[in-house]
């Protein structure tokens, strides 16, 4: 399951450089496929919806940091747990229950976004 930002967040900041994938950004910030990824060109995700990966998508919140869902793998193939909950200071990087995948579905997500 991905991992969310809830509206508790205090725009510290401090799980946007932990994310191995670049899934996370500031409220009102666009964010594109190819930030922090191997992504080029034109991008189809798990979900069935294809982008160019450089391209700017709209932000997620304008308030508070967010995470892409379609980036966000859970930190796993990285780490043992997601980092932006492991650091945040109010505990508002929780599970998205609208988001839920299985370890399997989390790594290949994590082989997708880095063809290395």
């Amino acid at each position: 399951m991905a991992i969310k930002i809830t509206e508790e967040c205090i725009n510290c900041g401090a799980c946007e450089p932990e994310c191995p994938n670049n899934a996370i950004y500031e409220g009102g910030r666009e964010w594109r496929f190819s930030d922090g990824t191997s992504l080029k060109g034109m991008v189809t995700t798990s979900s069935g919806k294809t982008y160019k990966a450089d391209e700017p998508q709209e932000p997620v919140s304008y308030d508070v940091y967010y995470i892409v869902t379609d980036k966000c793998t859970e930190c796993v193939g990285f780490h043992e747990e997601p980092q932006c909950a492991a650091v945040c200071p109010v505990d508002c990087c929780v599970p998205d229950e609208d988001h839920v995948e299985s370890k399997e579905q989390l790594m290949a997500k994590k082989e997708f976004l880095h063809l290395d």
